[in-house]
């Protein structure tokens, strides 16, 4: 477990009442809207993804009830079961974990978004996917701005290339960038990780802006999000600030 980890995991109260999702996502949007209004921004222009990765679905369903309406997930056999056991609720998941290629149909048939493309092999399979159920997918493409080797993520360096590619696969809409900063509480280590995505994005709008579609940034858990905020990011990631700590923490949980 990082510094990080420790300093965060008992910070967060296990909200399981709807009332207790209702103060939660409360006070995450709070602190999104004062670091957007800290980076001269516009709140609105930050969207919040909540994470439920771990938590149980009867908790989800208050969540839903809470004013969730989208949810991400890392795995996609989790992803999958819950998508198909809470089929009533008006929800929309997004998958946010490295994916293997032999899991692309089952993200092709059910995911509204996919935020960590990380590969061409990825791009062919689920292209191939959802060319056979006649489906789009947004997807934001995953890089390493940690420069660590337990990350998954490209290289930025090979960015360019891949996203040169992307446009051969028609059923894939490029919506932007998605990274994971380095787990610690130190701000000078952090924040670079932000920075370089955000300066990533901006060189591939000045050379090919057709290659990045919106430009978004996905980046920001519940550790990090406000330093992202202010460093340009578009959708943070919440999990444990909304639904509560997580026995296992992020550190240990990414990227298998």
């Amino acid at each position: 477990m990082t510094d990080a980890d420790s300093a965060n995991t008992g910070q967060y109260t296990t909200a399981v009442e709807v009332e207790d999702f209702r103060r939660n996502l409360a006070a995450v949007q709070a602190k999104i809207d004062a670091a957007a209004h800290r980076a001269g921004r516009d709140p609105g222009d930050v969207r919040l993804l909540p994470v439920s990765k771990t938590v149980p679905e009867e908790r989800i369903v208050n969540a839903v009830t809470a004013g969730c309406r989208e949810l991400g997930e890392n795995k996609v056999q989790e992803a999958k079961r819950k998508h198909g056991n809470l089929a009533d609720l008006d929800v929309s998941w997004s998958v946010i974990g490295h994916l293997q290629t032999n899991k692309a149909k089952d993200v092709a048939a059910f995911a509204g978004e996919f935020q960590a493309l990380d590969s061409l092999r990825v791009a062919e399979a689920l292209d191939r996917r959802l060319q056979a159920v006649g489906r789009e997918l947004d997807v934001y493409v995953q890089v390493n701005t940690s420069d660590e080797e337990s990350k998954y993520g490209l290289d930025p360096d090979e960015l360019p290339a891949l996203l040169k590619q992307l446009p051969n696969f028609s059923s894939l809409r490029v919506r932007g960038l998605m990274t994971l900063a380095l787990f610690s509480d130190d701000v000078d280590r952090v924040r670079p990780c932000f920075r370089l995505l955000r300066e990533l994005r901006d060189r591939v709008r000045e050379e090919n802006p057709d290659l990045i579609g919106d430009g978004g940034l996905s980046m920001g858990m519940s550790g990090d999000y406000e330093l992202a905020i202010e460093e340009g990011s578009t959708c943070v990631r919440v999990g444990q600030a909304i639904f509560g700590a997580r026995a296992t923490p992020d550190s240990m949980y990414w990227p298998s």
